[in-house]
């Protein structure tokens, strides 16, 4: 038996000397949908990243929603998470479990679409996200049933009317990932890297926010900027739901953050991500996300907020999708190739603003 132990001991350190190195990541790629192919045809949030960052090398992911890609002399990495908060949670965890990969020193760039408050930018503009807040975790009584005195039916778990108990609101300590705060200085020093980054433009653009006739915000030329980020798994449309945004996000950040883009997955995505730095795998204070504007949060003057959304639907109001792509691209290259070629520089400690 003795001898046994001693053998089957001897091979488990002979398999372990012969296990590759994992690569060690510098920079996490993180996109949420595709259209089609990964490279080819019309591009989605990833296909340009694989072509232009030559993530060439494929693991395989069967655990995870897409296969992670890698371009190896960087240490760039790309990840599809897929749509929605349950997939984006599963692969983000997926991805940071996985022993191929060192994430210890990596930086994470959620770079993706979202709807834009036309309050505050334009379809076109890249926004840096400073705070993140989860629209899903809620109480709701239909809007027929409340009393006459709210404003809306949907409010806090754990409370009893809505936004109950803001004193009692932690922006560091949110019970269930209700808010995250991302590491400011960080952002700050992405968006000063970023800030003069040329945006493209054109007329279908020019013709969709010419109808916000009432926002001078809206009617503004693409930009880089700063804001908060709802993240929720209902696609929203409408100027009741953005002024229950604008509340939701004041609400849970004390006031701290503006609500400027809506998406889907990265309340999802921070959470795990939270998890894997309690494990030590990860390092949440080097997570950055990167939203694009596709479409607007509200409706237009001239409009119904059903007919809007009828016309994002039939593809219209998506006049900005390409737009939208490649504004995360272009910006968010900045930040991956500055941190690639300045690694010795950025390894250990975090760039900002100087």
């Amino acid at each position: 038996m003795l001898i046994g132990i001693v053998i089957s001991t001897f091979a488990t350190i002979a398999h372990a000397s012969k296990a590759p190195q994992p690569i060690e990541v510098k920079v996490v790629v993180v996109s949420m949908f595709e259209i089609g192919d990964d490279e080819g045809d019309a591009p989605g949030e990833f296909q340009l990243w694989k072509a232009r960052q030559k993530l060439t090398t494929k693991y395989p992911l069967p655990h995870g929603f897409h296969d992670i890609y890698a371009n190896p002399e960087t240490g760039v990495i790309g990840i599809v998470t897929g749509m929605g908060i349950a997939r984006a949670s599963a692969a983000i965890m997926a991805l940071g479990l996985d022993p191929r990969f060192d994430l210890s020193k990596a930086y994470w760039l959620v770079a993706g679409i979202a709807g834009v408050d036309p309050a505050d930018n334009t379809i076109g503009s890249a926004i840096w996200t400073d705070y993140v807040v989860d629209g899903d975790l809620a109480h709701q009584i239909d809007a027929r049933e409340i009393p006459a005195t709210w404003a809306t039916g949907y409010f806090p778990l754990f409370t009893h009317a809505p936004y109950d108990n803001a004193e009692s609101v932690d922006m560091n300590n949110s019970p269930n990932g209700e808010v995250y705060a991302l590491n400011l200085p960080l952002a700050k020093w992405a968006y000063s890297l970023t800030k003069d980054t040329k945006l493209l433009n054109n007329d279908a653009m020019d013709a969709l926010r010419a109808k916000y006739t009432h926002l001078s915000n809206a009617k503004a030329l693409p930009n880089v900027s700063m804001g908060a980020h709802l993240s929720a798994s209902t696609f929203w449309h409408g100027e009741k739901l953005n002024t229950w945004a604008n509340d939701w996000v004041a609400y849970w950040t004390k006031n701290k953050g503006n609500f400027v883009t809506s998406g889907m997955e990265d309340s999802a995505t921070l959470q795990s991500l939270t998890y894997l730095d309690n494990a030590g795998l990860v390092d949440k204070n080097r997570i950055m996300i990167l939203r694009t504007a596709s479409n607007f949060t509200m409706q237009p003057p001239s409009l119904s907020a059903s007919e809007n959304l009828k016309l994002e639907s039939s593809g219209e109001g998506y006049a900005a999708m390409n737009a939208a792509i490649e504004a995360a691209y272009n910006v968010g290259a900045r930040v991956v190739d500055y941190i690639t070629e300045n690694w010795d520089s950025v390894k250990e400690t975090p760039p900002v603003v100087k």
